[in-house]
């Protein structure tokens, strides 16, 4: 019988190069693979894998070569279109160790698919108990013991006999984190960055009818006057818009880097087989018919992407408007818009293909200017992680807007924006729903929970693509503010009012208003500006032109870029209604006209001061993110990591749940599903982070009811043994002091709940306390996060709850506190006695860790906690366990998702 493996092995993997390629284990049917992959290795590399020469596999080595069990002995290939390219393998040799050895083919020697393999590899290991790797080295073979010592795990060598013994401890270090995220970053950015810079581009389906979408690509290229040859592909004209075009891609002449594919869907598959044959490195599909249209359709994605991958191609779409790059070294407008903004510092993501051309539209009559776009219609392949992944490298970009109406790796997204954020500020608008053609999430988070965890990513998420270009202009030309205090200068008493009450709403600290009136000119606005911005109660400044009569308007915006340049302070300004880049408050760095963006403190303007306002207030936010540092996870006392995982894993086997240790390895089907949910001790669970539950007896008579109160020492409360009941009103008696009080106080529960009530004794918590909840879930797209709120009724029943993912810092644990509306109950206002906040915060850094290291708690409620004046209490606590499908793939691995 055949062995199974995990499904979770096999990955689509980006090489060093960019390129891809597909990460599987070997099976008996990869014999002819293998023995056609052994025949295209040098002697050298044969010699280095063997310490001899070995002309060809014998058949007993190749059987034994392909059949393994996938638990002692597993071995991992590298595949590119139907050819075996690299082979990886272990042997276990004794307890938690094993041999490996591994062989990449000549031909793709430096592209780091060992380096991928290898990753891989140690994951499967660890999975099977393998703590450690030993490989025997011949001294002369430097590829492969450089690839060991940089692996960033902890390694040994020794010599003896002529050989050098290596040996990699698996256990995951912060090095070997780094090297992992560094790899990928890097091959991420370069897959992208071949994609929009390439050296040529073929149009597959240019046909000559007049507005046919292939022929609109072809026109918007040529138009933008790339800078490297275009080739359009019809089958049977000799030419498209006066270029000589091709019969076929592989007819063409010269190399292809980018093939753009209008194609009816039914012929993109042999498209893509012919682009692959011909070395072309990324395809933009153009073409719809894809998930958009229903089942089949999406089965007609999924191939695309499989096999694109398979054969090293990135695929931008299906269904989707293109790419552009207004570098002019470049001039790249593989779009269907035939508008494209002028060069600028703001790189434009939208996954909305219909969207596209109106979005370059808005983009270029605010005249922002752009770096690149890519409007990833379908995301079967390249989304907005990539594209992260690329701006945070790339020098011509500063501001990142992205439109999203799906997020394919939310947990990865969260990771790369968090770190990028920090180096570039990222703007999103993120619509609800899935629409056709994208992966469903099934997200157990509210709307506001992805708020939440934007914000503590760092991200700037506003609420419609007008505010997207708002903001991304403020941010494109003018300095971060360093607090919320805004300056409004204005000649409209009205308006100024209005602005003043726009920065009251949104959170903002406004000045009273200078009016200078309606007949104010150019040195009166200097002026007043220049008295504003030199406060040093003046964080930022809006600018309200609005004459009554026309006036001097290029005076007054040259005073205005007087001024403010170099201030160090944001200014904008609604000039005259102009929304956008208002010519005369361009700051130009060469000739006028769209060849070229308006450069840094160049003023935006704003139709409506409100407008103008909202737009500050979202960098307000984004800039007091910034300005504190990133800071590691704390070190915490009192962890029993080892205890916890021995609990779960007991629960989980106790229950029937599959046991993850050693034995044959599950079918792939076994991986697919998460198990049924299973109850655990979640008072024991919570001792193993350093966290106690208050004590609770459960009683079923009056008797048994008094005596545990006398155990448990007066005053006592009587509640409702249910874990949900603390949601209702009525399930508690508070403060009983004496037998007849908690006789009384069962009687009542008897006739208010039936006799068969559970009820259930604790003592009385030191009061006053403000009663929260704490909560876990483990989302299967975001992974775990931690959910806060008050425990009152009124709290619950408006859901105001904030949420952060795990593991949370104390910054986090503290910005998760404050981001619930009845956070003010905890800090003393409205009559409540301030309580232990700090301990409250630890208390939530601690859940946060365990989410983070338990991936089988599906869910966790502690409810209630009460936050009193010297420290917290847990009253009750309920955990959930489920075996996952499968790891978190985005902690392990390299991996396209």
């Amino acid at each position: 019988m055949e062995a199974h493996y995990p499904a979770h092995w096999e990955a689509d993997v980006v090489l060093a190069d960019g390129g891809t390629a597909h990460v599987r284990p070997i099976k008996p049917a990869d014999a002819d693979r293998l023995r056609s992959f052994y025949s295209r290795l040098s002697d050298e590399s044969i010699y280095f894998r063997f310490f001899g020469p070995r002309p060809r596999l014998s058949d007993r080595e190749v059987e034994r070569f392909t059949n393994v069990d996938y638990v002692n002995r597993v071995a991992l290939i590298a595949t590119i279109g139907a050819e075996m390219v690299a082979v990886i393998r272990y042997d276990r040799t004794g307890p938690g160790e094993a041999e490996i050895a591994f062989l990449v083919e000549d031909a793709h020697q430096g592209r780091g698919v060992a380096s991928v393999l290898l990753e891989h590899l140690a994951a499967t290991a660890r999975e099977n108990g393998i703590e450690r790797f030993v490989a025997d080295v011949l001294p002369a073979n430097m590829r492969m013991t450089g690839l060991l010592r940089q692996a960033g795990y902890t390694a040994q060598s020794q010599f003896e006999d002529g050989v050098v013994r290596m040996t990699l401890d698996l256990t995951p270090t912060e090095t070997s984190t780094e090297v992992t995220l560094a790899r990928e970053h890097r091959a991420e950015s370069r897959s992208i960055a071949r994609l929009l810079a390439p050296g040529s581009v073929a149009v597959i389906g240019a046909s000559r009818e007049p507005g046919g979408v292939g022929q609109t690509v072809l026109r918007n290229l040529l138009g933008a006057d790339f800078t490297g040859p275009v080739y359009p592909v019809h089958r049977e004209v000799r030419a498209v818009a006066g270029v000589r075009a091709y019969p076929s891609v592989g007819a063409i002449d010269g190399d292809v880097d980018l093939a753009v594919v209008a194609v009816p869907a039914s012929g993109v598959i042999d498209v893509v087989k012919e682009c692959a044959e011909k070395g072309v490195h990324g395809l933009v599909v153009v073409s719809s018919g894809f998930g958009e249209t229903g089942p089949e359709g999406k089965a007609r994605q999924d191939e695309l992407a499989r096999l694109a991958r398979s054969y090293g191609l990135r695929v931008v779409g299906p269904n989707c408007l293109g790419i552009a790059n207004t570098d002019p070294a470049v001039q790249l407008n593989a779009t269907l818009a035939a508008t494209l903004p002028c060069r600028g510092k703001v790189g434009f993501f939208s996954q909305s293909g219909a969207l596209g051309t109106a979005l370059l539209q808005r983009v270029a009559q605010r005249g922002m200017g752009i770096s690149t776009f890519v409007s990833a219609g379908n995301r079967a392949d390249v989304s907005g992680n990539d594209l992260l992944q690329y701006w945070e490298e790339d020098d011509s970009t500063e501001v990142i807007l992205l439109y999203l109406e799906s997020l394919g790796n939310p947990r990865k997204f969260t990771r790369l924006a968090r770190r990028i954020a920090r180096r570039k500020p990222v703007v999103v608008v993120k619509s609800g729903g899935t629409p056709a053609g994208h992966s469903a999430e099934e997200l157990r988070l509210p709307d506001s929970a992805i708020s939440s965890l934007f914000e503590q990513a760092g991200l700037i998420r506003v609420d419609d693509l007008i505010q997207l270009f708002d903001v991304g202009q403020l941010l494109a030309y003018q300095p971060l503010p360093a607090g919320p205090r805004v300056a409004l200068v204005t000649n409209s008493d009205a308006l100024g009012l209005l602005a003043a009450d726009a920065c009251l709403a949104a959170g903002l600290e406004p000045r009273s208003p200078v009016n200078l009136g309606a007949a104010a000119g150019a040195s009166e606005f200097g002026a007043a500006l220049a008295g504003e911005l030199a406060s040093p109660d003046v964080d930022a400044a809006v600018v309200i032109y609005m004459p009554p009569i026309p006036g001097d308007t290029d005076a007054v915006a040259a005073e205005l870029l007087r001024v403010s340049k170099d201030s160090g302070k944001p200014v904008l300004a609604t000039f005259q209604g102009h929304l956008g880049m208002h010519p005369a408050l361009r700051v130009e760095t060469g000739p006028p006209g769209c060849g070229t963006a308006p450069s840094r403190g160049s003023i935006p303007s704003y139709a409506a001061p409100e407008e103008a306002v909202r737009a500050l207030a979202h960098v307000v936010r984004y800039a007091k993110w910034f300005a504190h540092p990133a800071v590691p996870l704390p070190e915490l006392d009192g962890i029993d990591t080892v205890r916890a995982k021995a609990l779960v894993q007991a629960a989980l086997t106790t229950t029937g749940a599959p046991d993850e240790g050693e034995g044959p390895a599950a079918p792939p089907e076994a991986f697919a599903q998460p198990g049924p949910p299973v109850e655990v001790d979640a008072a024991e669970l919570l001792s193993c982070y350093g966290l106690a539950v208050w004590s609770a007896e459960v009683v079923r008579s009056p008797d048994e009811a008094v005596k545990a109160a006398e155990r448990l020492g007066w005053p006592v409360v009587l509640k409702v043994a249910d874990p949900g009941a603390s949601r209702r009103a009525g399930t508690v008696r508070l403060g009983l002091t004496g037998p007849e009080m908690v006789r009384h106080a069962y009687a009542e529960f008897a006739d208010q709940l039936g006799e068969r009530v559970e009820l259930a004794v604790q003592r009385m918590a030191p009061q006053p306390a403000v009663p929260t909840v704490v909560g876990v879930v483990e989302d299967p797209a975001f992974g775990p996060f931690v959910s806060f709120g008050l425990g009152e009724v009124t709290a619950r029943l408006l859901l105001d709850q904030g949420f952060r993912l795990a593991p949370l810092t104390h910054e986090d644990a503290a910005g998760l506190v404050r981001s619930v509306r009845a956070a003010p109950l905890l800090f003393g206002e409205y009559g409540y006695p301030p309580v232990a906040v700090d301990a409250l915060e630890d208390l939530l850094v601690r859940v946060g860790r365990l989410a983070n290291d338990l991936p089988e708690v599906a869910r966790l409620d502690l409810d209630q906690v009460l936050v009193g004046e010297s420290g917290v209490i847990v009253l009750g606590a309920r955990a959930t366990l489920r075996t996952p499908a499968g790891p978190r793939l985005d902690g392990g691995p390299r991996r396209l998702s």
